[in-house]
């Protein structure tokens, strides 16, 4: 697929929802059966503030490539201006980077790639 295809943004809207789904299974697999253990435990994946970090954590570790690195400045360096009120504007785009890296690997069915990056950032998670 020829990134250009899609709106940056309309990634990042699909990378939210498998990003997510992945985090859920991972918790549900672990054994958490109560939904405010689940919301609890997955506020350590999903935040923005979490999903920057563990970026800025694979790209100084060199785990994503060159071309996926281009994919998150884009998402990051996209125009619009609004975020949520708990996190500042700059953790909110490279989480948006993030989100739109896995959207755009989603659409390629680049199902490996998704797990790889997904897998290092729950091992990434338990050594903290």
């Amino acid at each position: 697929m020829e990134i250009n295809k899609f709106n940056i943004l309309v990634l990042a809207y699909m990378g939210d929802v498998i990003y997510e789904t992945y985090i859920r299974k991972y918790l549900i697999d672990k054994g958490l059966s109560k939904v405010n253990l689940l919301q609890k435990n997955s506020v350590k994946y999903v935040s923005a503030k979490n999903q920057a970090k563990y970026l800025q954590v694979m790209i100084n570790n060199n785990v994503i490539n060159s071309f996926e690195l281009d994919i998150v400045k884009r998402a990051r360096n996209n125009k619009g201006s609004s975020h949520p009120k708990n996190t500042d504007i700059i953790t909110y785009k490279w989480a948006t980077g993030l989100e739109a890296l896995i959207g755009y690997l989603y659409m390629e069915n680049n199902i490996t790639r998704i797990e790889e990056i997904i897998g290092y950032i729950i091992k990434n998670s338990e050594e903290e």
